[in-house]
């Protein structure tokens, strides 16, 4: 098939893109031709959350993780071009199914759609080896987090969570961004600031454990990449990321979110009194993941013939 990618930036390291260039590469490896810009004509569009091209006369589908839900702003006008994109669109790809529930809630539900969880370059990530860093060297294990840090990603409780449950030989690594505010200065907590994939690969693949306790994530990348390279992860019970960590997983339970619409960026404060283990397990193998896009967009494709 040619296919366009529609609102992806090859190369960014944002959620979406980082996912856009895995799937690229997948999609060439099975024979498919994908391209940024729509020449030539393609035979589908897949666009990103939302159309940024709706001039062409193929069939498109819309690959949606989270949608706007803050109370704080005016979330509707925030949804107008995806929810536009919604209704237009032959399919729907969710990455999770806490992500379909979200998007049934706010735009209703959509006659045709697969849920596709993201997964992880497995041959990239065997490519990397772990970080070969001397401060690391002195401790047994090795904890890790990383995102782009707001408030609903739950940086304070990230570090909460690593110095209750941590050992005196244990560190953490962090990654990004966070507020100087959320940052607790400790002689066992060390701040990367933003680094490039493959160097936060290799961190991963130093550490044993992975915390991303963030309540509205859909489907993390940050997460498959992860696991992908080893670690155990740790995460809330709200929220798709769940359904990526892993039969291994350690689950923080929360108090569950009726979808309604919250102040995002101040979600409730996380207790650690009720732990408990995954009952989610997800193909995390970029390239079963891109055969299922592929598959799902030639029955679109066909079924508009």
């Amino acid at each position: 098939m040619n296919i366009f990618l529609d609102n992806v930036a090859i190369g960014s390291s944002t959620g979406p893109n980082h996912f856009g260039t895995k799937l690229l590469k997948y999609l060439k490896k099975q024979g498919h031709r994908c391209y940024t810009i729509p020449i030539p004509p393609p035979e589908i569009q897949l666009s990103f959350i939302e159309a940024n091209s709706n001039n062409l006369s193929v069939p498109v589908v819309q690959r949606l993780d989270g949608i706007y839900f803050d109370r704080t702003k005016d979330h509707t006008l925030q949804n107008t071009n995806i929810l536009d994109t919604y209704r237009k669109a032959s399919g729907v790809i969710f990455q999770s199914e806490y992500s379909k529930k979200l998007v049934f809630k706010y735009f209703g539900e959509h006659a045709d759609y697969e849920i596709i969880h993201n997964g992880a370059d497995l041959e990239l990530m065997d490519e990397v080896d772990p970080a070969n860093n001397k401060e690391l060297e002195d401790y047994e294990n090795v904890w890790c987090c990383a995102s782009n840090w707001r408030g609903w990603k739950r940086m304070p409780d990230n570090i909460r969570y690593f110095l209750e449950f941590s050992g005196n030989k244990d560190c953490l690594i962090v990654a990004g961004m966070p507020k100087p505010w959320e940052m607790v200065e400790h002689d066992r907590i060390f701040y990367l600031g933003q680094v490039s994939p493959l160097s936060l690969f290799s961190y991963m693949k130093a550490s044993k454990h992975f915390i991303h306790l963030a309540r509205y994530d859909a489907c993390p990348n940050v997460v498959v990449d992860a696991r992908a390279a080893g670690c155990n992860i740790i995460c809330c019970s709200e929220g798709g990321t769940k359904e990526i960590a892993g039969p291994d997983a350690t689950i923080v339970v929360e108090e569950p979110w009726n979808f309604e619409p919250v102040d995002v960026d101040h979600p409730p404060r996380l207790k650690f009194d009720n732990i408990t283990s995954n009952n989610f397990d997800s193909d995390i193998d970029m390239n079963n993941v891109a055969e299922r896009y592929a598959n799902f967009l030639k029955n679109m494709k066909e079924s508009e013939e």
